[in-house]
C-alpha cells in the first residue's frame, strides 16, 4: 500500500536557526517558510536527492507542535510521511485492520497541496504516520 518515503518531519524550537543549520552547515536546499493554518504549523521543506525533511514550528497557541515541544524542548522527529496512490482506499483498509485514523478520518489538504491523513502512533510502534496521496 505505501509507496516511497515522502518526508521526515522534525519539530524545532527555532525555525530560522534550524533552516540556517541545514542550509549553511549541511549545504542543503532549504525552501521558504510556509504557514499551514489548517494544521497549526509553519513548515520549511529541505529537499534532498531521495526525500525531504520537513521542519515544523508551532503556528498559534493551539498548535499540536506546541505540545510536542513542551514535552521535547530541544525538538525531535515528529512524524514520517509515506506516499499512497489512493488515500481513501488506504484509510478504509487501515481502519478495517484496526488502525486509528486521527481527526475526523477525512483527508485534509497538506503542505504540498495534496490530501493527507495521520495514523495514531500507538498503532505504529510509537511513530506518528502521515499518508499523502500522490
Amino acid at each position: 500500500m505505501i509507496g516511497r518515503l515522502n518526508h521526515v518531519a522534525i519539530a524545532v524550537p527555532d525555525l530560522d536557526a534550524a533552516a540556517a543549520q541545514y542550509r549553511d552547515t549541511l549545504g542543503a536546499e532549504v525552501g521558504a517558510p510556509q504557514d499551514e493554518p489548517a494544521h497549526g504549523v509553519t513548515v520549511v521543506f529541505i529537499t534532498l536527492p531521495n526525500t525531504k525533511i520537513e521542519l515544523l514550528y508551532p503556528l498559534g497557541d493551539n498548535s499540536p507542535i506546541r505540545g510536542f515541544l513542551d514535552k521535547n524542548p530541544a525538538g525531535g522527529i515528529h512524524h514520517i510521511c509515506y506516499e499512497v496512490a489512493d488515500i481513501r482506499a488506504a484509510r478504509d483498509k487501515l481502519k478495517a485492520d484496526g488502525a486509528r485514523v486521527l481527526g475526523d478520518g477525512e483527508p485534509k489538504i497538506g503542505a504540498h497541496g495534496k490530501p493527507v491523513l495521520f495514523l495514531h502512533p500507538k498503532d505504529f510502534n510509537g511513530c506518528l504516520i502521515e499518508l499523502e496521496e500522490v
